[in-house]
C-alpha cells in the first residue's frame, strides 16, 4: 500500500481521495450508486498502476560509453538505447541517469511512445577535470499511465564505467639505450642499438636441450656443442613514482602523477619494455605498460609510507634506464635510490618541489653525483621543457657528466640553467634564445597529448 501511495501522482491522489469521501457518504446516505461511484475512483489509480507497472519490466536498456579512458578534461560520448521487448507501444518514458557530482549534472530526456520491438536512443557528453574511476547508472525511468494517475520509477541493473585519466603532456626527444636478452653466460648486457646477434656455439651443459645440439660444431671440437638462442635487442626502462603523502603538497601529488602518466605514455608509444614501479613496489602488469600505468594513476592517493625501501628494492630487480618521479626526498632516500640503478644504464630523476623545497636540492646533488640527470619541476608548463633538456646531449646520462636543470620563465621566453659537477667545482652555462633554445615545439608522431611549454 506504501509503494503505491508512492506511485501516485497528485491527481491519482485526488482520485482515491475523492473515491474515499464518495464511498463514505454513499454509506451514510445511504445511496448505492455514490458507493459504486465512489469504489470506480479508487480501483482507476489501482488499476493504472498495475498495468504501468507491467509496461516497465518489457524494457531493456544497453549502454555503451566511448572512450571508456580518457584523460582528464576530455569529454566522452555516453549512449543509452531502451528496446521495447513487448508487444505494446509503451506511452511516454521520462529517464534520467545517474551521474556521480565530479562529471556533472544528471541528464535527464524523453522517450517518446515506443513500437513493439522497436528501440530509440540518446546519446550525451561527460567529463571531468579530476581524475578517477566513475560509474555511471544506473538508468531510472519513469513510466506515466495515460491518465496521469501513476508515475512509476524503476532502475536498470545496468552501469557504465567511465576512467579520467590523468592529462597526458607530450613528450618530445625519446630517451636511448637498449638492452639485449637471451641465452648467455652474462645474463642481460647492455648493446648497441644495432649490434649482431650472437651466434657462436658453446659446450654442452647440463640440462641443455638436445635439440640444441650444434652437430657441425660437435664434429670438429670432439665435444658436444650447442647453439646459442638468438639474442635480441630491446629498450626496457622501469619508471618510478614517489607516492609518499609527506613529499608533496596535494598539488604537487597530482602534478607528478601527470609528470608520471606522461612520460610513461612516451615511453608506451616509443617501443619501450617499461614496467611502473611506486613507493610500495611494482605494480603488477594487467594488460599493456600503458593500460596498467593509466588504470593505476587514475585511482592513486598518497601514501602513507615514509621510506622508499620497498620501492628501490624493486628497481634492482630490473634492468634498463631509470625514470624517477620524485618529491622532497631526503638526501639518505636519494641514497637509496641511486644504489638501485644497475650497472651503466641511464638514471633520470625529476623532482617536483616548488621553490625553496628543504631537501630538493641536497637529494639531487647526490643523484647527481652518481652520475645521474636531474632537473627540477616547479610547474606542468615546464615539464616538457625539462623532458627535453635532460636528453638534449646525446640522450644518454652514461655518456655525459650527470646535470641539474633548473627550469623557469622569464619576459622574454625561457632560460635553463644547467650544474655540472667538475674536478674542480661546478660550472654553469646559459642558453639564450637559438636553433636548441628551450621551448621548441618538436612533437614526436608517436606522441600523445596536448604539449604545454613555458
Amino acid at each position: 500500500m506504501r509503494g503505491l501511495l508512492r506511485a501516485l501522482t497528485v491527481r491519482g491522489r485526488s482520485f482515491v481521495a475523492a473515491g474515499a469521501a464518495a464511498v463514505f457518504c454513499g454509506l451514510l446516505i445511504p445511496e448505492p450508486d455514490l458507493v459504486r461511484i465512489g469504489a470506480l475512483l479508487i480501483a482507476l489509480p489501482v488499476l493504472s498502476a498495475f498495468g504501468a507497472g507491467r509496461a516497465r519490466y518489457r524494457l531493456s536498456c544497453v549502454r555503451s560509453v566511448s572512450p571508456a579512458r580518457l584523460p582528464a578534461g576530455q569529454s566522452a560520448s555516453l549512449t543509452i538505447r531502451l528496446t521495447n521487448v513487448s508487444k505494446l507501444r509503451t506511452g511516454l518514458l521520462l529517464a534520467e541517469d545517474t551521474v556521480p557530482y565530479a562529471l556533472g549534472s544528471r541528464p535527464r530526456f524523453i522517450f517518446e511512445g515506443i513500437s513493439a520491438g522497436g528501440s530509440r536512443a540518446y546519446t550525451y557528453q561527460l567529463g571531468s577535470d579530476t581524475r578517477g574511476r566513475y560509474t555511471i547508472g544506473p538508468l531510472r525511468v519513469r513510466v506515466a499511465d495515460s491518465f496521469g494517475l501513476v508515475s512509476i520509477t524503476r532502475a536498470f541493473t545496468s552501469t557504465s564505467v567511465l576512467t579520467i585519466t590523468p592529462r597526458i603532456i607530450s613528450l618530445a626527444r625519446p630517451p636511448l639505450g637498449g638492452y639485449w636478452l637471451g641465452d648467455s653466460e652474462h645474463g642481460r648486457r647492455s648493446i648497441a642499438a644495432s649490434g649482431e646477434d650472437d651466434v657462436a656455439p658453446r659446450a654442452y651443459r647440463t640440462g641443455d636441450s638436445l635439440q640444441r645440439v650444434h652437430w657441425r660444431s660437435t664434429a670438429r671440437y670432439g665435444e658436444l656443442m650447442v647453439r646459442r638462442e638468438e639474442q635480441y635487442w630491446r629498450n626496457t626502462a622501469s619508471l618510478f613514482l614517489d607516492t609518499r603523502r609527506g613529499s608533496y603538497s596535494s598539488s604537487m601529488f597530482e602534478l607528478a602523477v601527470t609528470a608520471a602518466a606522461s612520460i610513461g605514455v612516451h615511453l608506451a608509444g616509443e617501443g619501450f619494455e617499461a614496467r611502473f614501479v611506486t613507493s610500495e613496489g611494482e605494480v603488477p602488469r594487467q594488460g599493456t605498460f600503458r593500460d596498467t600505468l593509466l588504470d593505476t594513476l587514475a585511482v592513486l592517493r598518497p601514501s602513507r609510507a615514509v621510506s622508499i625501501e620497498v620501492g628501490t628494492q624493486a628497481l634492482g630487480t630490473g634492468g634498463g634506464q631509470v625514470i624517477a618521479v620524485l618529491g622532497d626526498i631526503a638526501p639518505a632516500q636519494a641514497r637509496e635510490l641511486a644504489a638501485a640503478r644497475r650497472g651503466t644504464a641511464p638514471g633520470v630523476a625529476l623532482f617536483l618541489a616548488e621553490s625553496g623545497a628543504a631537501n630538493v636540492t641536497a637529494s639531487a646533488q647526490v643523484l647527481t653525483a652518481a652520475g645521474w640527470r636531474v632537473a627540477v619541476v616547479p610547474d606542468a608548463v615546464r615539464l616538457a621543457t625539462a623532458w627535453q633538456e635532460l636528453y638534449r646531449d646525446g640522450g644518454s646520462s652514461a655518456a655525459v657528466p650527470g646535470g641539474i636543470i633548473s627550469t623557469g620563465a622569464t619576459s622574454t621566453g625561457s632560460t635553463v640553467g644547467v650544474s655540472a659537477d667538475g674536478s674542480g667545482g661546478a660550472a654553469t652555462v646559459r642558453d639564450s634564445a637559438g636553433p636548441d633554445s628551450v621551448g621548441r615545439d618538436s612533437v614526436g608522431p608517436d606522441s600523445v597529448g596536448e604539449a604545454s611549454h613555458g
